[in-house]
């Protein structure tokens, strides 16, 4: 198995993990937020659960289907960190749509956006790191 499936493979992990977050004694508090940051809802979770299956089943296809998975899913979540940053909304939960430009402090959405940033980042540099390996 290839770098790139493998590490699709971890995304499906990392991402049925944070679909889980709401859902684990502990981790949320009184108002619902997971680790006092973000409130993860229906939205966020479908979006996870789809994610990890998408990651899922490219990791389990091939290196060019893992390469595929990482290089979209890092340009739309890094996008989704990056308006996050910008408005205080992402896109991909339908957040811009349902509660528009927000006025939060902004080390708030460096806190609530860092997971779509990084995780999209990686994925995307992950492609370029190991592009050798789907010919």
């Amino acid at each position: 198995m290839g770098k790139l499936r493998i590490i699709a493979a971890c995304y499906a992990i990392a991402l049925l993990g944070a679909a889980s977050l709401n859902y684990i004694p502990g981790l949320t508090d009184d108002q619902g937020r997971a680790f006092g940051i973000f409130a993860l809802d229906i939205y966020d979770d479908s979006l996870h659960v789809a994610s990890a299956a998408w990651a899922a089943i490219a990791a389990w296809l091939s290196n060019r289907a893992a390469k595929n998975f990482l290089l979209y899913f890092g340009v739309l979540y890094f996008g989704d960190g990056l308006l996050g940053l910008i408005t205080g909304s992402g896109y991909l939960d339908l957040g811009i749509i349902n509660y528009g430009i927000q006025d939060l402090p902004f080390g708030f959405k460096i806190l609530a956006n860092l997971p779509h940033l990084a995780l999209g980042g990686f994925a995307v540099l992950s492609v370029f790191l190991f592009r050798k390996e789907v010919a």
